[in-house]
């Protein structure tokens, strides 16, 4: 059973997913303090002051021998007071928006670039490579056109011909 343990968590699927449940859980750590020091304050801040956080609605009693604060949303959820936090929900729902547009541009760029990929790939597989004798061709040509001698095949030295030596048919004179 433990060899069998062992061939499951080697599988590199299974690593692939913890190591983005560690990322996804950083990630989200970091969304949470955009949305909680930066987002709310200043959205709080374009209504005229208001915190988000600690916006409530009181369900029941708050017990006899509590001490805290009347308005604090944590006191009071910490003491047991049924509350309905509507300013925390909010707060939770755009620190999800926030995430769900991050792994929304994050899948697109994704996307994009499989699909630039795949037309590269189409692409290079339409163009028919060109056969031995095109490129000895061209290269004879290059050649020419250069005026360098022209190198004999399977020797480093060329024929010591060169074009005003000699004319060619191919110049149309």
């Amino acid at each position: 059973m433990f060899k069998e343990f062992r061939a499951f968590i080697a599988r590199g699927n299974v690593l692939d997913l913890a190591v983005a449940v560690i990322i996804g859980a950083a990630f989200g750590k970091i969304i949470t303090s955009l949305t909680d020091d930066i987002i709310m304050p200043l959205i709080g801040k374009a209504t005229g002051g208001l915190d988000f956080s600690s916006h409530f609605v009181r369900l029941g009693d708050i017990p006899a021998d509590y001490k805290g604060s009347l308005t604090s949303y944590a006191d009071l959820k910490k003491a047991g007071v049924p509350l309905l936090g509507y300013g925390e929900f909010l707060t939770q729902v755009v620190d999800f928006l926030i995430i769900a547009w991050a792994i929304f541009l994050l899948v697109r760029a994704l996307n994009n670039a499989a699909a630039r990929f795949e037309h590269d790939k189409k692409e290079a597989a339409a163009a028919p490579a060109d056969s031995p004798e095109v490129v000895l061709l061209r290269e004879i040509r290059d050649q020419l056109r250069s005026g360098g001698p022209a190198k004999t095949p399977g020797t480093s030295k060329g024929t010591g011909t060169s074009r005003s030596a000699k004319k060619l048919p191919l110049d149309g004179e």
